[in-house]
């Protein structure tokens, strides 16, 4: 089934059809049928893009791709298409291929980048980054950087750049998210329950984000839930994560706890939470310490 707003817009190029045919045009009939056909594959290509399914999407742009080499906006369908569709290290060599047709622009460098990261190749993205001038500041480049920077444990340098791109989007949600992820990988629990409250005065039915506050304020033997919006199902999954973190730690009873609460607090069989605390209870309380 058709998008609306594509049908809109091929009902009114055929409106404009049907005026040239009646004058007996050829040559006004032959334009016509070609702004048909272009709206036709830029609102399909939106809708692959966005709405469609991401295979389906691939395999549009492949066929499309090869009806039209020379197309780069098509050879960028195709490399977005491939990410939709969790494939990351193809996108990466079609992004390549973008880059090197005429009218590549930084933003497919940038593409090429994240294509390079979600493949794991980090090195290949970071080598990518500097070819980009850095006169081309976007979100995307700091974005980029910034994991970049993360993964050298340059932690200024990725400290400077989250800051940068999150005050260059106004739905800087994931990049306080990430920023926060990264000040608790690296020891800074505190740190990075400002930066998860952060995140989720943008978006606060994110339950990643909420269970990423959980685990800093935990790490800190604050076991008590935060006053975040979150529903009773929510509540429960938190109370887990809040559980196993303290049984991490070494407060094994109070680990205990807070696994029987989310046991209580689930509307269903919580079979992960029942499972850990049978699993202690049978466990003498110094194994589990060690």
């Amino acid at each position: 089934m058709r998008h609306p707003i594509f049908l809109v817009a091929l009902a009114g190029c055929a409106v404009a059809l049907s005026g040239c045919m009646g004058n007996g045009n050829d040559a006004e009939v032959a334009r016509a049928m070609k702004s048909v056909n272009a709206i036709d594959a830029t609102n399909l290509s939106d809708i692959m893009l966005t709405v469609a399914d991401p295979n389906e999407a691939v395999t549009y742009f492949q066929r499309t791709a090869k009806e039209h080499p020379d197309r780069i906006d098509i050879r960028r369908g195709l490399a977005k298409s491939l990410i939709r569709a969790d494939k990351p290290a193809q996108s990466a060599k079609v992004w390549q291929e973008v880059i090197a047709m005429p009218g590549a622009t930084p933003d497919d460098q940038l593409g090429l980048a994240d294509a390079q990261l979600r493949s794991n190749d980090w090195a290949g993205a970071k080598k990518t980054l500097a070819t980009i001038p850095p006169t081309y500041e976007t979100f995307d480049r700091y974005r980029l950087e910034a994991m970049v920077a993360d993964s050298e444990k340059q932690w200024k340098k990725a400290d400077s750049f989250y800051e940068t791109a999150a005050g260059m989007t106004t739905k800087p949600a994931a990049i306080y998210n990430n920023w926060g992820f990264s000040k608790l990988t690296r020891g800074d629990p505190a740190g990075a329950e400002k930066l998860f409250k952060e995140a989720l005065t943008y978006a606060p039915t994110r339950f990643t984000f909420k269970n990423n506050l959980v685990l800093a304020r935990a790490s800190q033997g604050k076991y008590d839930l935060p006053v975040i919006q979150m529903t009773q199902t929510e509540r429960a999954q938190l109370l887990y994560t809040a559980g196993l973190a303290a049984i991490k730690r070494g407060d094994v009873t109070i680990g205990k706890s807070l696994l029987q609460d989310a046991i209580d607090t689930n509307p269903q069989y919580f079979a992960e939470a029942d499972r850990a605390l049978k699993a202690l209870d049978s466990t003498p309380s110094a194994a589990v310490k060690g």
